[in-house]
């Protein structure tokens, strides 16, 4: 069954992660981790410094990925995770995970 498949609890959430978080693998990363996980949404650089995450997906399987933004890959230093809830149409969430 997709990860996405109806009957699951969807949950949508905006992530802004700070620290030294750009050119050390963090979006390639989460990309991999976002995938395996079956959560849709993407990873993009911020011209001042931080990454934004946004996660959809089953609920355990983003909240789980929020615990590993706070992580990253081992070139990172992660400082905060802000987490911002939002509310999507089913048909507004994204189904793969991009990196931007």
């Amino acid at each position: 069954m997709h990860p996405m498949a109806q009957g699951c609890i969807q949950i949508a959430r905006r992530c802004l992660v700070s620290g030294r978080v750009q050119g050390v693998f963090y979006r390639a990363s989460a990309r991999e981790r976002a995938r395996a996980a079956g959560i849709g949404g993407h990873a993009r650089n911020l011209p001042d410094g931080r990454v934004e995450v946004l996660a959809c997906g089953e609920e355990a399987a983003v909240l789980q990925f929020i615990e590993w933004l706070w992580i990253g890959p081992i070139a990172a230093k992660v400082t905060d995770v802000s987490v911002e809830h939002l509310e999507l149409a089913p048909h507004e969430l994204p189904h793969e995970f991009r990196t931007a």
